[in-house]
């Protein structure tokens, strides 16, 4: 199979593009720097709102698409007009050039729990409505619909995942607003102290990346019959505690979880640390799957940041 991956050098990018070359697939991985996607894929570095850099990465057709790229959470709350560049109008514009070389071809898109907006409610499942109140919410809402629509045509077979809070990240300034969850993991690996801004019985929704990946991968041969009329499901996840989190990664890493203090800000919390429970069966059934538990989560997760500091 011939896979093309928008932002193929990001975090979940480079492990998406890792499982499909261990099981042989043609990969196309395109992102603003070439640097940071696999070798053994085709790299292209460009901006995907640049026409020419869209057609590199389509050049010779594909059997599927898997659409990563995007201007985050906090960046695109900062900037809306470069969140409404690549988030809508050049992700709209790759759906309709992927489907006039290939029409019907797989789409698998990356939305997020974002469009629910906050605060939640008591419970989250599949009758949910969306509500987004970031931009990158609303931004990510509006194309789970063009999805949607271009499936309904025959243009695309659209698959829009929503992912959770996913674990962990690499170090350093991402432009994501919930990146405090992935560096209390690296502050426990190096056995410094952390302050966490929101509190120990703050809750989220979690999935590390490895089965993250394992999920797109699986996205992309799933039988569209089994998903909800809209193509979306928001992706099956744990649901912990902040403080039963350090607790676990503390313990992994050998360290003290009293490293840990807590200092919650009221915003942020409210924001991604209020997460209620979460009921996914839409996602269940079509195949999708979180860690298991916290144990294996936090064990997945420290591996993926052992193996990409390697």
């Amino acid at each position: 199979m011939r896979v093309v991956v928008t932002g193929a050098g990001g975090f979940v990018g480079r492990e998406i593009v890792g499982l499909l070359l261990a099981r042989g697939d043609e990969v196309v991985g395109i992102d603003t720097a070439a640097g940071g996607i696999a070798a053994g894929a085709r790299a292209i570095a460009g901006d995907l709102g640049d026409p020419a850099a869209r057609a590199a990465a389509l050049d010779g057709g594909c059997d599927a698409l898997i659409h990563l790229a995007t201007v985050p959470g906090g960046a695109a709350e900062a900037d809306p007009a470069a969140s409404r560049r690549i988030n809508i109008d050049a992700m709209y514009d790759l759906l309709l050039e992927a489907s006039a070389l290939k029409p019907g071809v797989r789409v698998v898109y990356a939305s997020s729990i974002a469009v629910f907006g906050d605060p939640l409610p008591p419970l989250v499942d599949d009758a949910t409505p969306l509500s987004p109140k970031m931009i990158y919410g609303g931004h990510k809402a509006m194309m789970e619909h063009a999805v949607a629509m271009l499936s309904n045509r025959g243009m695309i077979d659209g698959v829009t995942v929503r992912l959770p809070g996913i674990l962990a990240r690499p170090k350093g300034p991402s432009g994501m607003k919930s990146a405090f969850m992935s560096d209390m993991f690296h502050a426990l690996m190096a056995g410094e102290g952390f302050t966490c801004p929101v509190s120990a019985t703050g809750t989220i929704w979690a999935q590390s990346v490895r089965q993250c990946a394992k999920n797109f991968v699986h996205a992309l041969t799933l039988d569209s019959a089994l998903l909800p009329p809209g193509r979306a499901v928001t992706l099956p996840a744990l649901r912990i505690a902040m403080g039963d989190l350090a607790g676990e990664i503390a313990s992994q890493c050998g360290v003290l979880a009293d490293l840990v203090s807590y200092a919650p800000d009221g915003a942020l919390e409210a924001a991604f640390a209020a997460q209620p429970p979460l009921l996914t069966p839409a996602a269940e059934l079509a195949g999708f799957a979180h860690d298991g538990d916290t144990a294996t989560l936090v064990a997945n997760a420290l591996l993926a940041i052992k193996s990409a500091t390697n």
